[in-house]
């Protein structure tokens, strides 16, 4: 049996972490911060100030077969046709609008990298992604076929049909949520799957030899232990993919693990903190790179030699993101909108059906809102580097903001390096230490204005 290694934890109160599972920082600010603007600025106005040469697409499908228990993402699952393709119609009068507004002062519209998250967007059918594929080509004037394309999928809806089109209209990369190659840990994280479906979908997409081949992989589930852990990690690596995620369980609100999780906080730590030094040790020593917290990388694959074209970055949010479908986020440098949000089946579906029946004229208008000012970009910027194993320049952030970033934020940077969770290199570089990355997920929510903390305290879980 393993050891367990306590945790330096600190008093409740403290200003420095109490736990390393504060918050996942994929974006900032959370979208509990965003608020609904009843008339809210138009759409041609915001990117009329952009740059349109460089732009990322980004699609939320918010369907899939079933939730797991820890999912708290905006998704429904078991939709019927009828909703798919009524959703599908108004997602491209959503871009129609979308496309026109970003044409409105004439220059060349690109975009360089597109995305297909959610939900499952393989939930949809074959057809139904063709169309999908057909409105981001015809409509947005995204060419799929030239630039990077992720897509996320899963074992239930990774079938040929979908990956034939899905290869045919270029996606570069597949990621797959499995979490767990062993049934029994599948189910304690209430996600029903069976080994031989999760192996029937990994051979299809090999197969299909997309450049990039994700596996998702979560630890901290009930009852894991490192030998299991080792089991799911080594049958991921004998599926040679070029990258693997490795996710700390999280139960949020709302979600299908909250009513049942009943787990000691420090104790639960615990066992995600060594599970999580178990996994990295285990990839790295198979010859895998760590690039942040959660990704691993294999060197000499496209994964690697091309890693900031061949995907929208974790934590990439520069102004000129894009999002399409009721769900996505879109980022201009003054403002970042999406639309409603929520987690509760009730609302999900209300919200959605909402977004199927939206007026046309509505969609030329950002609706749920975050105004981005300086001290907001400066933190958006900290969290975009210093999560990242290539670190924070500080050379790059004083030319854009003609300041420094321990000037800015003394009391965090002076905590980190009290920690030893940074080190500095050449005199430029601020880089997470290997114990800085496993507390990646406490560090990012230290760079949280009052602002972003006080909205989404007052948000409403729903």
């Amino acid at each position: 049996m393993a050891t367990t290694v306590p945790l330096p934890l600190v008093p409740s109160g403290s200003a420095e972490p109490e736990t390393p599972y504060k918050q996942y920082v994929y974006a900032y600010p959370h979208q509990k911060s965003y608020r609904l603007l009843e008339d809210g600025p138009l759409l041609r106005d915001l990117w009329s100030r952009e740059r349109l040469d460089a732009l990322s697409l980004y699609v939320h499908i918010p369907f899939c077969e079933m939730r797991c228990g820890f999912c708290n993402l905006f998704t429904r699952t078991g939709a019927p046709e009828d909703v798919t393709r009524a959703f599908l119609a108004t997602l491209e009068r959503q871009a129609r609008v979308t496309r026109e507004a970003l044409e409105v002062k004439g220059d060349p519209v690109r975009f360089a990298l597109a995305a297909f998250g959610g939900g499952t967007p393989t939930y949809l059918t074959a057809a139904e992604l063709t169309r999908l594929c057909t409105i981001c080509e015809d409509v947005m004037g995204a060419d799929l076929a030239a630039v990077p394309w992720s897509v996320e999928t899963s074992p239930a809806t990774a079938t040929a049909d979908r990956i034939a089109v899905l290869k045919e209209r270029g996606a570069t990369r597949l990621s797959i949520g499995v979490q767990s190659f062993i049934d029994a840990e599948a189910r304690a994280a209430v996600r029903p799957q069976k080994r031989e479906e999760v192996e029937g979908a990994l051979k299809l997409l090999k197969e299909a030899a997309f450049p990039v081949l994700n596996i998702d992989l979560i630890y901290g589930i009930d009852g894991q232990t490192e030998d299991s852990f080792r089991y799911s990690l080594d049958a991921a690596l004998a599926w040679e993919p070029e990258e693997i995620y490795l996710y700390p369980l999280y139960v949020r609100p709302l979600t299908g693990l909250m009513a049942r999780h009943d787990k000691d906080g420090a104790l639960w730590d615990e066992q995600r903190l060594r599970l999580y030094r178990f996994g990295r040790d285990h990839l790295l020593a198979a010859g895998y790179e760590q690039t942040s917290m959660r990704v691993f990388r294999r060197p000499g694959t496209a994964a690697v030699q091309g890693a900031d074209e061949t995907s929208i970055s974790e934590y990439n949010q520069q102004a000129g993101m894009v999002g399409l479908g009721v769900g996505a986020r879109s980022f201009t440098t003054d403002l970042h909108y999406t639309t409603d949000y929520a987690v509760a089946v009730p609302e999900v579906r209300r919200i959605i059906d909402d977004y199927i029946a939206t007026p046309t004229e509505q969609f030329r208008r950002a609706q749920w809102v975050f105004e981005m000012d300086g001290d907001e970009r400066r933190r958006m910027y900290v969290l975009q580097t210093l999560l990242e194993s290539g670190g924070l320049s500080r050379d790059a952030y004083r030319r854009q903001f003609g300041s420094s970033p321990e000037g800015d934020y003394p009391e965090q940077f002076a905590l980190l390096a009290a920690r030893d969770w940074t080190r500095t290199e050449q005199s430029d570089l601020v880089r997470l230490t290997g114990e800085g990355m496993a507390w990646a997920d406490a560090i990012g929510p230290l760079f949280f204005s009052a602002r972003v903390n006080d909205a989404m305290a007052s948000y409403q879980d729903r």
